[in-house]
């Protein structure tokens, strides 16, 4: 008899609502963790980012109102917020742990290595299980250059007790962005190094090119097409040098090119688990090449966008899947967000590929933060981006504005429930709520039922 029903490989997103479900059930499950409980996302991840993030908000909304209401706008103050930020999340992973102990759940520390399809090693002792899940996530990615050590990640950056007065980041992605938008607004010098013609190429690009403009208005140096070749410690600072010849220096470097998935020293090849270098291949129902091990969230090789709801959807699919469903895994729609200021969010079909095949879609603008200025603050180039079907059903949507992150999940809810106008004129929305404009606006260009 096996020690437990199923045992979890990492404890973040990926894989504690398995957990919980699961233990919730009456079953007998252990979750193996080497690092912090809970994972990146809850600890070192979104929502450090968000929690720093917020004040920033704050402050570029109040500039809206220049000159019509407020003439003022409160600094922030960095090493406080960073406090603040420890108080808040650090006791996240202990509160976590609590609550798991209380569902029963077994708590492991170490880590974990697969000996057979039923055994899992942690440092001298064996585990067995009749199932595993393996959500053991992605980390940075590092290149491979001279002086790549002197480099810091996302991890360190959202632990920084002071501000870098000089700071360069390597890449255009979503990080570096959301992280140089902050440290601009700081007053910080910043650079972004990136080896790619443009930033964001999964984005709306006429979008991304009003956050790049914004981004450059308030000081951030993009340098594109540079592939970095070196850092070097200096007596003035780090010293970045690209192919090119390019050299920045600076007081810290974040190096954010991407990231990779953890599946090394898991045991997979010891059990025959097949992997690319995208991650673990899974099956439509999350199994990898052994049929009573699953993989979840970040780690599986997938083109899906790798993030926290995702690896979510996956964990409750897999709880769902060891308590007898046995329905092969439907993702919806999933909306994906940039939290630079403004935000960009998308969902869907996306607009080029809407304006690039008409015979089958089309797409309507709404520069809401023009017919709605003062519900959404006096933010005056908001725009939205509607892809319909040929039936006027909504099937993506685009936006740029500050409230993109509420909008998208509004709009990804329409899509992935194929709302009619006529159903959702039978809907009453708080007013005047923002997003009520926008329902409004929307219903007469959705499909109507005859």
């Amino acid at each position: 008899m096996a020690d437990y029903d199923t045992i979890f490989i990492g404890s973040g997103h990926a894989t504690w609502h398995a957990a919980v479900t699961l233990a919730q059930a009456q079953q007998n499950v252990a979750i193996i963790e080497e690092d912090t409980i809970a994972g990146t996302c809850t600890n070192f991840g979104c929502d450090a980012k968000i929690l720093l993030d917020g004040p920033f908000e704050l402050t570029e909304q109040l500039k809206q109102y220049q000159g019509i209401g407020v003439n003022t706008s409160p600094t922030i103050d960095w090493a406080q917020l960073m406090a603040y930020k420890q108080q808040i999340i650090q006791p996240l992973a202990m509160q976590m742990t609590a609550i798991f102990k209380q569902l029963g759940i077994t708590i492991i520390t170490g880590h974990g290595e697969l000996t057979d399809t039923h055994t899992v090693q942690v440092d001298t002792t064996k585990y067995t299980a009749d199932n595993i899940v393996i959500g053991t996530g992605q980390r940075p990615a590092k290149l491979a250059i001279p002086g790549a050590d002197l480099m810091h990640d996302s991890r360190d950056f959202l632990d920084l007790p002071t501000m870098p007065k000089r700071l360069t980041l390597i890449g255009a992605g979503i990080i570096s962005l959301e992280f140089a938008n902050m440290a601009v607004l700081l007053g910080s010098e910043v650079h972004i190094i990136e080896f790619a013609d443009r930033a964001l190429p999964a984005f709306y690009s006429k979008h991304v090119e009003k956050i790049m403009a914004h981004l450059q208005a308030a000081g951030v140096h993009f340098h594109f097409g540079e592939a970095l070749s070196r850092v070097t410690q200096t007596a003035t600072g780090l010293l970045a040098t690209t192919k090119s010849g390019l050299s920045i220096v600076s007081d810290d470097i974040i190096a954010a090119t991407g990231r990779i998935p953890n599946i090394e020293h898991l045991g997979l090849t010891t059990v025959g688990i097949e992997t690319d270098r995208h991650g673990i291949i899974v099956d439509d129902h999350l199994r990898t090449t052994v049929s009573n091990i699953y993989a979840s969230g970040d780690v599986i090789s997938k083109r899906l966008p790798k993030l926290t709801p995702t690896a979510t959807f996956e964990s409750n699919y897999i709880a769902a899947q060891l308590l007898g469903n046995t329905a092969a895994i439907d993702y919806p729609v999933i909306p994906s967000v940039v939290f630079t200021l403004p935000r960009i969010a998308q969902v869907g079909i996306s607009v080029e590929t809407a304006k690039s095949d008409t015979e089958h879609f089309h797409v309507q603008e709404l520069p809401y933060g023009k017919l709605l200025a003062f519900q959404y603050q006096n933010e005056v180039d908001a725009d939205l981006q509607l892809v319909f079907d040929q039936a006027n059903y909504l099937v993506g949507a685009a936006i740029y504005g500050n409230g993109a992150p509420d909008l998208i999940n509004l709009l990804t809810m329409l899509i992935t429930d194929h709302v009619s106008a006529n159903e959702l004129s039978h809907k009453i929305f708080a007013f005047p709520s923002a997003s009520v404009g926008i329902i409004d606006m929307l219903t007469p260009l959705l499909h109507h039922d005859r």
